[in-house]
């Protein structure tokens, strides 16, 4: 949580952000050391609950503190989710990554896109974005006119699936006809 520049001596402020980063910290230490594992994670919940008793029994004069506390008071359920699930990001980055492609299209096209043009291009943003997690090339995928990710690589070491064989990495790409 970052202060506010338009507040840089609000000292309330300045506490809440140092006891949120106090219960943050250890959280993404664990999360470093034994991975997004809710077993590891649940130890956490009770730091989570101190966190919030010591929100509410504060007594705060700035409207900027106020506000924060109502945020955490409002999102807590959300804020914390990750500490209840096996592989719940702690934060949003997946998130914002995924946004930015589609956001650069946006500054290029302005508002000249249609509804189809958009569903295109995310079907290709999708493939394009899975090829570069898994390390594979997207213009190689395209050029093998393969209709599915799952039973395409560009590695020599993998072989494709069988057809028909359904997983959970086979994406298929819709063919329009």
């Amino acid at each position: 949580m970052m202060m506010s520049w338009k507040n840089p001596f609000n000292y309330e402020m300045r506490q809440v952000a140092v006891d949120f980063a106090d219960l943050l910290m250890p959280i993404i230490d664990t999360i470093d050391r034994r991975g997004l594992k809710a077993r590891y994670l649940h130890k956490h919940k009770r730091d989570v609950e101190c966190f919030d008793r010591l929100l509410s029994r504060r007594e705060y004069h700035t409207e900027v503190a106020q506000g924060w506390r109502r945020r955490f008071e409002k999102n807590r359920s959300k804020l914390f989710a990750f500490l209840d699930y096996n592989g719940v990001p702690w934060n949003n980055n997946n998130a914002e990554h995924a946004v930015k492609a589609f956001a650069r299209l946006r500054a290029v096209l302005g508002s000249s896109s249609s509804a189809k043009g958009i569903a295109e291009y995310l079907v290709l943003l999708s493939i394009s974005e899975t090829c570069k997690l898994r390390g594979e090339d997207f213009l190689g995928f395209l050029r093998s006119g393969a209709t599915g990710i799952g039973c395409w690589t560009s590695a020599p070491t993998r072989a494709p699936s069988a057809e028909g064989e359904s997983t959970s990495e086979n994406i298929t790409i819709p063919v329009q006809e």
